[in-house]
């Protein structure tokens, strides 16, 4: 893939409808799939508020009693992502680059080391469960030496959507520009680098669909 050249309008006012975007004119470009750089001041200040509020998140871990841990997760959670619908539940330790960047429906739930890489835009739908050590990578870098070494420092992104009533196994990694349709369920391990259609059961790296969820 090679990134865009102007701004989309259509993911912009996506992002207008998120909560603490660090507006700039590295955000916009890099939400559209342009080239960018991630050294920007008003990148580098929301990835370190990032941490922050990820380090607070993870700190719970370590706390006698799970359960009293739940709101005070959830309070976190409200605060770090760009949009939350209702019980969210995820496992310590999270990590993530941005968290404004991430839009989440009701009833998620993610098992142990989720890491979302929302350089682009995040979708994930109501009712998704995410099995641990499951990645979302957005970022793009050149595959071409040349151009890599031209652009060092620059990187590009595409966005990932995952569609409402989706089961994404152990391990699964999902990478840049990637959309999985509603009701899919995604093997353990798989690499997911293409869009799976709804309602599908996909497995393998890279991940295939093998057979339909409906049956």
């Amino acid at each position: 893939m090679i990134p865009q050249t102007e701004k989309d309008d259509t993911i912009i006012a996506m992002a207008r409808r998120l909560q603490d975007v660090c507006w700039g004119e590295e955000y916009e470009r890099m939400i559209s799939g342009m080239l960018y750089t991630p050294l920007a001041p008003e990148l580098v200040e929301a990835r370190s508020r990032a941490r922050r509020l990820t380090g607070k998140f993870n700190a719970t871990l370590y706390g006698d009693c799970p359960v009293a841990a739940v709101p005070q997760r959830e309070e976190i959670l409200k605060s770090l992502l760009g949009r939350t619908g209702g019980s969210i539940y995820i496992e310590p330790p999270l990590f993530i680059d941005y968290g404004c960047n991430i839009s989440v429906g009701d009833n998620l739930y993610a098992n142990f080391h989720l890491t979302i890489l929302d350089c682009g835009l995040v979708s994930i739908g109501n009712n998704v469960e995410l099995g641990p050590n499951v990645s979302i990578i957005t970022g793009e870098h050149h595959t071409q030496i040349q151009e890599r070494k031209a652009h060092r420092g620059y990187e590009f992104t595409r966005g990932v959507v995952i569609g409402d009533d989706c089961w994404i196994g152990a391990g699964v990694v999902i990478l840049a520009g990637v959309t999985i349709g509603e009701g899919c369920s995604i093997g353990a391990g798989s690499v997911v680098k293409a869009n799976i259609p709804p309602f599908s059961i996909a497995v393998g790296v890279p991940a295939r669909v093998i057979k339909s969820a409906e049956s």
